[in-house]
């Protein structure tokens, strides 16, 4: 945490072209109270006990009266000047009646904890105290940062990861700063090295500084289930609480995202930020993040289609996050009124109060989505029937081809179908008579005519050149 108003203002911004300086946090000193199981350091009555299998590299800063110390099998005292131990004689005055202290375990330290880091943008702004606040993946060493273990300090730490190597920029240990992999590696191999460090991964050192003014990834999206298995999260009670590019946990504030162009400087605009709104009285409380991020990209909000860079600043303000929504209004009006200045083609932004600077963006892109799913289906119905007509495919026997199909509807002109009456087998379909000459002579045949008036029975009795008049 800052330790000031002031210093909880700094622009708290991560992922920029010049390299942050990240430090680890615990150490195993003998004069941190906090590395004892009574939460004291041992006086003069006091028994000291160091975990007999476990190795430890501790740091002494000054003289120290004992009673007894019972030391582990492997480890070592890194003794400051004037630093030692001394047994005392009867009773110290000074210290109680005594007790067995003992010294906590550090082997569970893991170097992908976000928790265990601080950043800042100078190392003066680490021994100040003005830390950055940044999202998970960005609290652990980035591939551009320089790793610092405090120069009057030992430590512990884990390395273990899924991956081979841990790229950093340089790592500075007990004041030594090493930039190169072989003189690391160097320090590795000896006692102390041995001693501090453990695990799988080794280092890779010497990566240069990002030289792209916009940002550089931080390379840290590949170990993110590790950092997030770290992570506790907290309980939200926000509105729709929203879930950072970068982040473990879901959270309660607001997010900017930014579009720039050529001309952008994360630099420049992380000032930009801090000398407009962090200086203000009313946002003395924010928590703000910046950092460069890759998001992926759908096309007509459907089919994903790649990534495309953005500028992430992450706002938090407590459980409520409503500074933080003010304080994105603001943000976002800025880039839109001197963005072209700035090298910023746009700005937008989400709250967890469920506000967003386009309310109407989520809905249009699901009008669209459905629309371009409508297109698609008819595209793919049209492809079908012409394949079909082509022959490329075939439709299965037992199903009537659609020509037949459109042939044999009959409708009529009110839309309904044509009625066709009964079927009568005399007089629609004559072949079908059996062909019998003793009953069916040719006369019998000849006997039925069809006219233009319908089909009736021939009378041999009448003649039809004869009238019922005679002359």
């Amino acid at each position: 945490m800052l330790k000031t108003p002031d210093m909880l203002l700094f622009f708290c911004l991560v992922g920029a072209a010049a390299a942050l300086h990240k430090q680890w946090i615990p150490d195993t000193n003998y004069e941190n109270k906090t590395n004892w199981d009574k939460e004291n350091v041992p006086c003069g009555n006091d028994i000291v006990q160091f975990p007999a299998q476990r190795k430890v590299s501790v740091f002494v800063e000054t003289m120290h009266a004992v009673q007894e110390m019972k030391l582990p099998v492997d480890g070592e005292f890194i003794l400051n000047s004037g630093a030692g131990f001394y047994v005392v004689r009867g009773q110290d005055s000074g210290c109680g009646a005594g007790v067995t202290t003992q010294f906590k375990d550090s082997e569970s330290l893991q170097w992908f904890n976000p928790a265990l880091w601080q950043a800042a943008a100078t190392l003066d702004d680490l021994q100040r105290g003005n830390f950055l606040f940044s999202v998970h993946e960005e609290s652990v060493p980035c591939q551009y940062d320089d790793v610092v273990f405090k120069a009057r300090s030992s430590f512990r730490v884990d390395t273990s990861s899924s991956q081979s190597s841990i790229p950093v920029k340089s790592v500075s240990v007990l004041g030594k700063k090493f930039d190169s992999g072989s003189e690391f590696s160097h320090y590795l191999s000896s006692r102390s090295g041995q001693l501090q460090f453990q695990g799988s991964s080794a280092f890779s050192i010497g990566n240069q500084e990002c030289g792209d003014p916009s940002g550089c990834d931080c390379g840290n999206s590949v170990n993110h289930q590790q950092i997030c298995n770290s992570v506790t999260c907290a309980s939200l009670s926000c509105k729709k609480p929203l879930l950072p590019v970068g982040h473990c946990c879901d959270v309660c504030g607001a997010i900017v995202t930014v579009q720039y162009a050529a001309g952008f400087n994360l630099q420049t605009y992380r000032q930009r930020i801090h000398h407009l709104f962090l200086v203000l009285p009313q946002y003395n409380s924010i928590q703000l993040g910046m950092s460069k991020v890759f998001k992926s990209q759908r096309l007509m909000g459907v089919i994903p289609s790649g990534t495309s860079p953005e500028i992430q600043v992450l706002i938090l303000d407590g459980e409520k996050g409503t500074l933080s929504e003010v304080l994105a209004r603001d943000i976002v009006k800025d880039a839109h009124s001197h963005g072209p200045n700035l090298g910023i083609t746009g700005a937008e932004f989400q709250a967890s109060s469920g506000s967003s600077s386009d309310q109407t963006g989520g809905s249009a892109g699901m009008v669209a989505g459905v629309v371009f799913g409508v297109l698609i289906m008819i595209t793919l119905i049209i492809i079908m029937v012409v394949l079909i007509r082509k022959g490329v495919i075939q439709t299965p026997s037992s199903l009537p081809s659609l020509s037949s199909f459109m042939k044999s509807s009959d409708v009529t002109d009110l839309g309904g179908p044509l009625d066709h009456g009964f079927d009568n087998p005399i007089f629609d379909q004559p072949n079908m008579l059996p062909d019998i000459p003793v009953v069916y002579a040719t006369e019998t045949n000849n006997s039925i005519s069809m006219t233009q008036t319908g089909v009736h029975f021939v009378n041999p009795v009448y003649d039809e050149n004869e009238t019922d008049f005679n002359a």
